[in-house]
């Protein structure tokens, strides 16, 4: 079946937003302040994203090309409103407790929520097998579009085919799966995880003249295509600098595990020339101060905690993201290939992304916010920022 076909449409039920919570009440001052300094401070991610390879897709600003990716992806345009669910796996931390609470407020906005005749989200568990049963369960039901952070990379290739025959289109997102088949949302992870540890290793040899010494590298979630980028990218910089000694641990991107593992390192090995950490920084700072470790360099991610602790600590390096609220941007894209418009394939969006020694409170991280608020709100080269107000006033559960 060619990729441009039509499709029958459905019957449509009600969208159910929670779009109110009492901690607005008692943060709404504060939150709009912190809401107007990550509006400036987002503006200059605008300019970061190339241009689409391909000239006829659609909003190139927004849905750019990855690298050397030319293949373009369209379907025939149907009415709406759409029924749309986002499925995702494993919710156990805070990254993914704001990729939710961003796809149900981009939902909720008011330009979105016209073209939606129901949005449903669930999450599945680390479970590819749970994950593919809760797709096919949509598809089965006559949904027209479904985003998912996939499991893993390679399992997919069956419930792919059952999607594209029964009409339903297909939106990978964060952890993409290993196809050209159907249009999927990214940030360059490679690159993530190449550039945390080539500040790390900048900062060592501003520091000691070579890059010698051992090294902490903190992995994610094993069997996910993100940990897998995430670590190759750090790798490429790492085994270019046979000086260094590399420790390995798995952090599961869960704050509370990489402090544990953070912790037993360094009771194991003594304390590290630099840290990186793909996603649980935070946690992996509270281990090194409850252990007198010495200030080094350290990659990390964009919690509000973790940035708070880096800036506050003067801790070299950098803090760079994948933005949780690709979830948004993944429902975007469902909505625009559904509406008719042709995609690329792979799309990759700018990294978020600030030096530790430039980190300004209440520009890049907010006292007055919970640890666990993620920084990195929105892509406006895509469409406005989320607030925090949006994003908190959303619960992480099932919809």
């Amino acid at each position: 079946m060619s990729l441009d076909r039509s499709c029958a449409n459905h019957a449509y039920g009600s969208v159910s937003i929670n779009a109110s919570a009492p901690f607005w009440e008692e943060k709404s001052m504060l939150l709009s302040a912190a809401s107007r300094a990550l509006a400036v401070s987002f503006l200059a991610l605008s300019t970061l994203a190339g241009p689409a390879l391909a000239k006829d897709t659609y909003r190139p600003e927004c849905f750019s090309a990855a690298p050397d990716v030319s293949k373009v992806i369209h379907y025939e345009k149907r009415e709406g409103p759409f029924r749309v669910a986002f499925v995702n796996g494993f919710a156990g931390n805070d990254w993914r407790v704001t990729a939710i609470q961003g796809a149900k407020a981009w939902a909720a906005r008011p330009e979105n929520a016209g073209k939606l005749g129901e949005f449903t989200v669930v999450s599945v568990g680390n479970d590819s097998a749970a994950q593919i049963a809760a797709i096919d369960n949509y598809i089965a039901a006559g949904y027209d579009a479904i985003v998912i952070i996939a499991v893993n990379p390679t399992a997919f290739n069956s419930v792919i085919k059952r999607a594209e025959d029964a009409g339903t289109v297909l939106v990978p997102f964060d952890n993409v799966l290993d196809t050209d088949a159907i249009v999927q949302v990214n940030e360059n992870q490679f690159e993530l995880g190449r550039l945390k540890a080539q500040a790390v290793v900048d900062a060592i040899i501003a520091a000691k003249g070579a890059a010698t010494g051992k090294v902490l590298e903190v992995s994610g979630l094993p069997g996910n295509a993100t940990d897998r980028d995430n670590h190759l990218g750090m790798r490429s910089v790492l085994d270019a600098n046979p000086g260094l000694e590399v420790v390995q641990v798995v952090g599961n991107w869960d704050a509370g595990t990489v402090q544990k593992v953070v912790a037993d390192a360094i009771a194991t090995h003594g304390n590290f020339d630099g840290v990186m950490v793909q996603e649980g920084t935070i946690g992996a700072l509270n281990a090194m101060k409850n252990a007198g470790h010495p200030v080094v360099p350290v990659g990390g991610d964009a919690g509000n905690g973790a940035r708070k602790m880096i800036a506050e600590g003067g801790y070299p390096g950098v803090t760079a993201a994948q933005a949780p609220v690709m979830s948004a941007v993944a429902l975007e894209a469902a909505v625009a290939l559904l509406e008719g418009n042709a995609l690329p394939q792979m799309v990759y969006l700018p990294i978020p992304q600030k030096a530790n020694a430039e980190l300004v409170e209440g520009t890049d991280y907010f006292p007055e916010l919970p640890d666990t608020f993620y920084t990195t709100t929105g892509y406006p080269n895509c469409f406005p920022v989320f607030t925090p107000e949006e994003l908190l006033g959303q619960s992480p559960d099932n919809l």
